[in-house]
């Protein structure tokens, strides 16, 4: 079962999508701030999708943990849905941009693409 990683600072949102994934057959991590999502990335697991708010608690950004997880896995799927303004230079490449409030529908379609 393929592994998704959840970073989203309000719960109900995080909830929202990782039991949306779960539900189509992901293993979800789930993360309220970059700090936490980089440290887990750490842990050398394998990750196939990332799913990013831009704008997090502490002063690591949804950019940041996005550019940290291509590094170290080049083909992870990376959306961001965020309610921030999508800054096209700071996106890694082939990411998908969502702005809030994101459908869990766009958000199974990015899983899959």
């Amino acid at each position: 079962m393929p592994l998704a990683v959840v970073v989203e600072d309000e719960w109900v949102i995080r909830m929202q999508i990782a039991d949306t994934l779960a539900d189509a057959g992901w293993r979800v991590q789930e993360f309220s701030s970059g700090e936490s999502a980089l440290s887990f990335l750490q842990q050398g697991r394998e990750v196939s999708f990332l799913v990013t708010d831009i704008r997090l608690t502490a002063s690591v950004t949804g950019w940041d943990v996005a550019e940290a997880y291509r590094r170290a896995y080049p083909n992870v799927r990376v959306l961001y849905c965020s309610g921030n303004a999508e800054e096209s230079s700071r996106r890694v490449s082939g990411s998908t941009f969502l702005p809030k409030p994101c459908s869990m529908d766009a958000i199974l379609s990015a899983s899959r693409a």
